[in-house]
C-alpha cells in the first residue's frame, strides 16, 4: 500500500505571519475551555430526564404603612475631644429622655457608640495643625404610631439632633403580610402549571422540586435632610406611605 503524503498546515495571523504551534495550541485550549464554561448551564438544565414543566409564582402586595423607623444623628464640632463628646452625649441623652416622656419604649430606641475624629488644618510646607474634633452619634427609633412621627422629628431637631439620615415606613403586621404574599405566590405557580399542562394536553403528576428565596419588604425612605434644610410641613405625607411586599417561588412539576 502506497503511503499518502500529508502536508502540514500552517496557521497565519492577521498580518500573514505564521503562528507558532504552541500559540495555536494555547488558543485552541482556551477556546475549548470557554465553550465548556458556556455549555455548563445547559448541561445542568438537562439533568431532569423525565417530562416536566417549570413555573415561577409571583405575588405583590401594597399595604398601608402604620409605623416607621427613623435614623437620626448628632454631629458636633469642638476644640477639644472631651468638649465634643460631652456636647454629643448631652444632645443624645436629652432626646432619649424626651422620647421616653412621650411614651416611646426604651426598647424601641437604639443609640450608637461615639465616633470621635480629630480635624486638622493643612498648609503647604507646614506641619498639620490640630484645630478640633468632630463627634457624632446615631439614634434609631421605632415610631409605632405614624401620626406622632412629625412631632418626634421636631423634637429631635430641638434637642440638638442636627441630621435626619432616613425614615423607613413600615407595617406592624409585616409577618402576616409576608405569609399572605408567600401563599399567593404558591397559588400563582400552581395556576400557571395547570394552565400550561391543560393547554398542551398534559396532566400534572405532583411536584418534583421547589426553589424559594426569601424576599424582603420594600420600605420607602421618605426623607433625608439636616437641620440646615428649609422647613416644610411633611406630617400629612407620612400618612400616605405604602410598604410593598413581594414574593417568588420556582417549582418543577412532573408530567404524567
Amino acid at each position: 500500500m502506497q503511503a499518502k503524503a500529508v502536508k502540514h498546515m500552517i496557521k497565519y495571523d492577521y498580518f500573514g505571519v505564521p503562528m507558532k504551534r504552541s500559540l495555536l495550541s494555547n488558543l485552541l485550549t482556551s477556546t475549548f475551555l470557554s465553550a465548556s464554561i458556556l455549555a455548563a448551564p445547559l448541561l445542568q438544565a438537562s439533568e431532569i430526564s423525565f417530562p416536566h414543566l417549570e413555573t415561577v409564582g409571583v405575588s405583590k402586595l401594597a399595604v398601608e404603612a402604620d409605623m416607621a423607623e427613623i435614623n437620626v444623628q448628632v454631629a458636633i464640632k469642638d476644640k477639644t475631644a472631651k468638649g465634643a463628646k460631652t456636647l454629643s452625649d448631652t444632645a443624645v441623652a436629652k432626646f432619649i429622655e424626651r422620647l421616653k416622656a412621650t411614651g416611646v419604649e426604651r426598647a424601641d430606641i437604639q443609640s450608637a457608640n461615639l465616633n470621635l475624629q480629630p480635624q486638622y488644618h493643612y498648609q503647604k510646607d507646614k506641619p498639620a495643625e490640630l484645630v478640633g474634633y468632630n463627634a457624632s452619634r446615631q439614634i434609631t427609633v421605632k415610631v409605632r404610631e405614624l401620626a406622632r412621627l412629625n412631632n418626634i422629628l421636631d423634637s429631635a431637631l430641638e434637642e440638638g439632633i442636627n441630621r435626619i439620615n432616613n425614615i423607613a415606613l413600615k407595617t406592624s403586621k409585616e409577618a402576616d403580610y409576608v405569609e399572605k404574599a408567600r401563599q399567593a405566590a404558591i397559588v400563582d405557580a400552581k395556576n400557571k402549571a395547570r394552565s400550561l399542562a391543560k393547554g398542551f394536553g398534559e396532566k400534572l403528576d405532583g411536584v418534583w422540586e421547589i426553589r424559594y428565596f426569601e424576599q424582603h419588604p420594600v420600605q420607602p425612605v421618605m426623607l433625608r435632610m439636616n437641620a440646615a434644610s428649609p422647613k416644610f410641613d411633611a406630617a400629612e405625607s407620612y400618612q400616605q406611605g405604602q410598604v410593598t411586599i413581594t414574593d417568588r417561588v420556582e417549582v418543577v412539576f412532573k408530567l404524567k
